[in-house]
């Protein structure tokens, strides 16, 4: 058995490490990880490795300046910009999506999103679920955090859910958690300090100190280090589990330092001033985002999660939308054309989309306000049908007259990629009972 002397420390339990990390311990789901590896090398065959990603565009971006304008409609309707012909005939999206507009052929529109609340908050975009439905004690935990559970990590050294978002100033856009299923399915956020201890270069007491900071983090998938492990049952299992603990996997994944500069500059650079706010606000449109979330689900990552810019303009919708929309067009368009080069894009599914849309007309601020009734959404990948246009709204954009889609059914489609029936899918609660994923549990038809 691999024993490491050091100081005794304390964990968040307060028991003592005293003398000696035991790392045969590391445990998840009920197994220490030894014995998952040693279960997995009897089991070679592996199911496909499927994935999501969400862009999540926080404040509710306008759908008639990007998916869904209305050249005909009056000025206070229409607004600034002017649609553009996509690669797919018949298709129009706005002049500041060029890139996307080039590749329709590899997306999906929905026009005709409802369901949901009009509230400033990233909940239904996250879990599904609406603020007013019943929920179990806890709360309904987030699809990631479903899909912790469910599926487990596909890497023992990998997070099965990841969020790289940034920490934004509004709560209640910061993305959702494990709700009844607990802080060991929660998102891992691999920033600040957990990254830089990510990689250890040299074993050293005081690395292996700051090590425990990152088991902690880690418990999104993870127990914490067990207090015992008899030194007989140390084998080559357990020691490979010293290697996952110092696993450089995931943090390479993230590290963009060692990509081809040309696939980098084709996500385009980061400008954390790009909305003129504090970065500490966590507004910020990081293209790098888009590039890290490709790599985390090659890594082995099943959710990834971030967020772009904001999207709440009440005031100058049309100055603030020229400086992202491109931004976003051109983050989006490099994730889906890097998915498909790599032969990813039956595996990910990428999911664009915001809590709600925006006013059809425009305020005495130039600005478009909260507006509940419609919005839209943009996929890609997961072997889904693309070049289409699902849904349509009525002359102003401001409600659905052909194929409303809830967004649950968008979850169910997603489910559904990632090989999973939400018909038939439950997670026992705190309570033991049987939860559904969804209660809108087919998927898209266009889309399947």
């Amino acid at each position: 058995m691999l024993k490491i002397e050091g100081r005794a420390t304390k964990f968040c339990d307060q028991i003592s490490r005293r003398s000696f990390l035991q790392i045969g311990g590391l445990a998840m789901g009920g197994l220490s990880l030894p014995q998952l590896l040693q279960a997995e090398q009897q089991n070679p065959q592996r199911q496909s490795h499927k994935a999501v990603i969400m862009i999540f565009l926080n404040g509710g971006p306008p759908h008639q300046d990007m998916f869904d304008l209305k050249p005909d409609a009056p000025a206070e309707i229409r607004g600034e910009f002017q649609p553009i012909a996509t690669n797919v005939p018949g298709i129009e999206i706005s002049e500041l999506m060029p890139r996307v507009a080039g590749m329709m052929d590899k997306f999906s529109i929905i026009r005709s999103l409802v369901g949901s609340e009009g509230r400033h908050d990233s909940f239904q975009c996250c879990t599904g679920h609406q603020f007013r439905d019943p929920k179990p004690q806890g709360g309904w935990p987030s699809m990631g955090s479903a899909l912790s559970k469910l599926q487990g990590a596909v890497d023992p050294s990998v997070p099965p859910y990841i969020d790289l978002s940034q920490k934004m100033a509004h709560d209640p856009y910061n993305i959702k958690g494990p709700g009844f299923l607990g802080m060991a399915h929660s998102p891992f956020r691999p920033d600040g300090e957990v990254m830089s201890n990510m990689t250890l270069n040299a074993i050293s007491t005081v690395r292996l100190h700051e090590r425990t900071r990152l088991l902690e983090e880690l418990d999104t998938y993870r127990r914490k280090v067990d207090q015992k492990l008899a030194a007989e049952t140390s084998d080559n299992f357990t020691e490979q589990a010293l290697g996952v603990l110092t696993s450089s996997r995931l943090v390479e994944a993230l590290d963009l330092e060692k990509v081809d500069p040309q696939v980098r500059a084709r996500y385009g650079i980061d400008d954390p001033k790009v909305l003129g706010f504090d970065p500490k606000m966590g507004y910020q449109a990081l293209m790098s985002r888009f590039l890290q979330a490709r790599r985390a689900v090659e890594a082995g990552a099943r959710m990834v999660t971030c967020s772009f810019a904001d999207f709440d303009y009440h005031s100058d919708n049309f100055g603030r939308g020229r400086k992202v929309i491109p931004l976003l067009d051109q983050g989006v368009a490099a994730l889906v054309e890097d998915l498909h080069e790599r032969g990813l894009d039956q595996d990910v599914t990428v999911i664009v989309w915001g809590e709600f849309g925006r006013t059809p007309k425009i305020n005495d601020k130039a600005g478009r306000d909260h507006w509940s009734r419609v919005h839209a959404g943009l996929l890609a990948g997961g072997g889904m049908p693309a070049g289409q246009v699902i849904g349509s709204t009525d002359k102003w954009a401001e409600a659905a007259v052909d194929r409303p889609v809830h967004m649950q059914e968008v979850f169910a489609t997603l489910y559904h990629n990632l090989g999973i029936d939400p018909a038939t899918t439950t997670i026992p609660d705190n309570n033991g009972r049987p939860q559904y994923l969804l209660e809108r549990q087919a998927p898209i038809r266009e889309l399947i």
